[in-house]
């Protein structure tokens, strides 16, 4: 007597398509059932970029049942940046397919609120959602199995732990992941899957944008561009699938960051150096040393879990090989920075302490961090400026925000605190090349001589 299971798996196992089309009663989009197909041939790694409304969710859910019923040990793990879109949407969906499933299938399956499983192998055979957050990166790790699937939506919103932490559970030989999203954010992994040449060669890749897909209705599109244009940043991500040009409440554009890692410029000879140390507060923080000599970055370091003395001691001996010393050497001087400025003015160091919470010297911004990030930008905003090639320096400077303070309607740049609650890391190399922005202010003082070891006076006379 033959056996209908076997016969199932060697029927749909290679065939996810056949499988939405025979038990859900469904004909996927092209796109989509190219993706399927992707799956099933084993593909690694697949990254989507879509408008809005495209049928990402509902390709994602087809792929999870499919998988569950037809690997036996397998492991799908279903993510998204928070609870809502998990929940309400990706998993929702998903349960919502897996209720259209004829009854001898469904049977198959034990449904709770976060995960569905096999019911006769319930620990070896599932389907688990979990939210991605910076603060438990781990959630997406120690996933094993012989099959193991990892489905991110909108994966432009999750942090980039989150998937260095989830690379561990992509050891195996029969592991694929699939990314997708809008792209929202013109940084962060899933950015780079798609715009990284190191990356390009490992991720199969979809683009589909809102007039390639029948199921983006022509309202929601002429809706957009009455609303934003035709070449606002909101067209591009819900309309075109596209990414945006830059984030429009980030403070430098990746494009001009991009362009300043890859300038070939060289600054002059008789121009000065100047350091900025960004010291660290917080035990997963670093500290941070950028040296700019007038457009060129030329040199950025950090350290971690060094004491005050331990870092004085470390620039201290930077400085004793350095070759072009600074001419000064800015120091946020808040808080434990305070203790660092003390030591290296001790040890005979051009260091200058800026107060970055004080009130600006011009301009409509909240305090000097304000003004100084934005002197930053300018510097890139000229476009004859050279940073290093360091991935990690580029995210930081692009990922800072700005905003408006509600009162005073000044600009205001956010916290390193802010940043860490959108689950990000502590912008340290940023920080550091934003300090220098702060030389200028210690050249002269009152129209005198620009004296070291004085603590830094910034005259603000006729300053509201």
């Amino acid at each position: 007597m033959s056996n209908p299971f076997i016969e199932f798996q060697a029927t749909y196992g290679p065939d996810p398509v056949a499988f939405v089309r025979d038990f859900l009663s469904l004909e996927p989009d092209p796109w989509q059932a190219d993706v399927l197909r992707e799956v099933a041939k084993g593909t690694r790694q697949i990254s989507i970029r879509s408008a809005h409304g495209v049928g990402k969710s509902a390709c994602l859910s087809w792929a999870a049942i499919w998988f569950l019923l037809t690997r036996y040990r397998c492991k799908v793990v279903m993510t998204a940046p928070s609870a809502p879109q998990l929940f309400d949407v990706l998993f929702a969906e998903t349960r919502g397919w897996v209720s259209n499933l004829p009854p001898y299938l469904k049977g198959l399956l034990t449904v709770t609120s976060d995960k569905i499983a096999l019911t006769g192998a319930p620990d070896e055979c599932f389907i688990s959602a979990r939210t991605s957050r910076a603060e438990t990166p781990e959630a997406m790790a120690g996933v094993h199995s012989d099959h193991v699937l990892l489905l991110a939506d909108e994966a432009s919103g999750i942090p980039e732990e989150v998937f260095n932490s989830a690379s561990g559970s992509m050891s195996g030989e029969r592991c694929t992941t699939i990314l997708t999203g809008n792209p929202t954010r013109a940084n962060g992994y899933f950015y780079d899957t798609h715009c990284r040449p190191e990356l390009l060669i490992r991720w199969k890749r979809y683009h589909i944008s809102g007039f390639d897909s029948k199921r983006v209705e022509q309202a929601f599109i002429d809706e957009v561009k009455a609303k934003a244009g035709e070449g606002s940043n909101e067209w591009r991500i819900r309309v075109l699938g596209e990414f945006p040009t830059t984030d429009d409440d980030t403070i430098i554009p990746m494009e001009l960051i991009d362009s300043a890692m890859n300038r070939d410029v060289s600054s002059s000879p008789t121009a000065e150096e100047v350091w900025g140390l960004d010291v660290a507060r917080f035990g997963d923080d670093r500290s941070a040393l950028v040296r700019r000599r007038s457009n060129v970055v030329t040199q950025s370091q950090t350290w971690k879990n060094l004491d005050l003395m331990q870092l004085c001691s470390v620039v201290k001996a930077e400085w004793d090989v350095s070759t072009a010393r600074p001419s000064s050497i800015m120091v946020d001087s808040i808080g434990i920075g305070a203790g660092v400025v003390d030591r290296l003015r001790e040890l005979g160091l051009p260091i200058l302490g800026v107060n970055v919470s004080e009130v600006p010297s011009i301009g409509n911004y909240r305090n000097l961090r304000a003004e100084l990030w934005y002197r930053c930008r300018d510097w890139f905003v000229r476009r004859d400026c050279k940073i290093p090639k360091d991935k990690s320096f580029a995210i930081e400077l692009a990922a800072v925000r700005y905003s408006f303070a509600t009162a005073s309607n000044k600009i205001q740049v956010e916290s390193k605190a802010d940043m860490k609650n959108r689950g990000l890391k502590s912008p340290d190399l940023a920080d550091a090349l934003m300090l220098t922005f702060a030389a200028p202010e210690g050249i002269y003082t009152n129209g005198t001589g620009y004296r070291w070891r004085e603590p830094l006076r910034r005259d603000l006379r006729g300053i509201v």
